[in-house]
């Protein structure tokens, strides 16, 4: 029993010595940096949250949760396409390896072997492509209607 409790616990300290990886939202932003040349995050009201107005690439506006492939307006390549008609969803996980190696990413998620990207840059670090992942996913949709929620006063709030 002894050697039991000893080694849960040494299990439990191993776990909080070596924490899980924690994005980093301010360096993500940093990160993006590199990717505004192409790309822009602005919302429906035509607020641009990130970046300079590019257009090479789409808006990366609410991307994580959205289709592959399904802004409107913008002509994808025909690997993004492929992944489109699976009814693929980003998630955050799959982008951070999309931004990575971006041909790689559909080859594995089509299975054609043919699959290519339009998107040649690629993050060499996954801690940059996580960061700046969860970047976007700080400036989704929800994210902005909990900031809009937290800044209107409650229904019924008496207000000075």
């Amino acid at each position: 029993m002894r050697l039991t409790l000893t080694a849960l616990a040494g299990l439990t300290f191993a776990g909080l010595a070596a924490p899980a990886f924690a994005q980093d939202i301010e360096a993500g932003a940093k990160t993006f940096n590199q990717c505004q040349t192409c790309h822009v995050v602005q919302n429906e009201a035509g607020e641009t949250l990130a970046g300079k107005n590019a257009k090479t690439g789409p808006n990366l506006y609410g991307v994580v949760g959205r289709v592959a492939g399904s802004l409107e307006g913008f002509k994808y390549g025909a690997g993004i396409e492929e992944l489109k008609a699976t009814g693929y969803v980003w998630t955050e996980a799959d982008l951070a390896v999309y931004v990575q190696d971006p041909t790689k990413f559909l080859v594995e998620k089509t299975g054609d072997k043919k699959a290519k990207s339009k998107m040649m840059f690629k993050l060499k670090k996954e801690e940059d492509a996580k960061n700046v992942v969860a970047f976007l996913a700080s400036l989704a949709p929800a994210a902005d209607a909990a900031a809009t929620d937290a800044a209107a006063p409650a229904e019924g709030a008496v207000t000075e």
